[in-house]
């Protein structure tokens, strides 16, 4: 099965970088759990851009830290023989700054794809499973047929509870567990 991947807030804790940066640059502070939309009223648009340019510099990216059993998850699924396309929103440039980060928290990828139209990208090459915090990118995965999860955070909640389908998990360990049946696992661990 291809497993399709998302990094920030995903794999990693975006929003602690993003809510430092905005505190940093903008002196606004961004609460995580008062984020009930991935659209920051707090900031003006261009506010917004510096805070992603910041958090998406190479420096930023290679200080994250994978979430505890994100990279033991996906190495499971790259034994058991799935194929994994990491697919982020990053500016194409990121490119070689991600490889690198994902090497060094130990998450393999056979494929990774920096650039907009990510669902679009995802159905064009045969993605089963889109793993993802966002949700226009969960929702527009489902209308194509693509399986979707997700961590929960504060701006999928209301998602996740309307459409009951979304694997989920409040951590990497239970979004695991959730998806054994579906990656064709016994559900004992």
């Amino acid at each position: 099965m291809l497993v399709a991947i998302d990094v920030d807030s995903t794999l990693h804790d975006y929003w602690e970088q993003f809510s430092a940066a905005a505190l940093r640059l903008h002196g606004v502070h961004l609460p995580y759990a008062d984020q009930r939309a991935w659209r920051v009223d707090a900031l003006t648009p261009e506010q917004v851009n510096e805070v992603v340019e910041a958090t998406h510099a190479d420096e930023a990216i290679e200080s994250a830290i994978a979430y505890p059993g994100a990279a033991e998850a996906v190495q499971r699924w790259k034994a058991e023989g799935h194929e994994i396309l990491i697919t982020t929103h990053r500016r194409p440039e990121a490119h070689a700054v991600t490889a690198r980060w994902l090497e060094r928290q130990e998450i393999p990828f056979d494929g990774l794809r920096c650039g907009w139209k990510k669902v679009d990208h995802c159905s064009d090459v045969g993605v089963a499973l889109l793993i993802d915090d966002a949700p226009e990118n969960l929702e527009g995965a489902l209308a194509r047929g693509i399986a979707v999860a997700t961590i929960r955070h504060p701006w999928n909640h209301d998602l996740l509870q309307q459409r009951p389908e979304i694997t989920h998990g409040d951590d990497w360990h239970a979004l695991a567990s959730g998806l054994r049946p579906l990656l064709g696992w016994p559900t004992s661990p």
